[in-house]
């Protein structure tokens, strides 16, 4: 994720890092900050895990997660995902 203004970054991690314990289907989630600062470079960096594509899914309509989503995407300039099965 990129910010419009990167200093929303370090609020964004910890307000996705309570989701944990909050969202059933959210298995596992790692949220890293951009340490370096290149051009071009992201500010935040959102890892999760689930067990189906289908707790992915109640992940991603789950209210605690909605919520945040309505703080969240105004104060992006960014985003890029990738859905995958390992």
């Amino acid at each position: 994720m990129t910010f419009t203004d990167r200093a929303d970054a370090p609020e964004a991690k910890r307000r996705l890092e309570e989701l944990v314990g909050q969202v059933p289907a959210l298995r596992t989630m790692r949220v890293d900050l951009d340490t370096v600062g290149a051009p071009g470079s992201a500010h935040l960096c959102l890892t999760t895990t689930h067990d189906s594509v289908d707790a992915l899914r109640a992940y991603q309509d789950d209210p605690a997660h909605v919520a945040l989503l309505g703080w969240l995407r105004p104060r992006l300039a960014g985003r890029a995902a990738v859905d995958y099965e390992s």
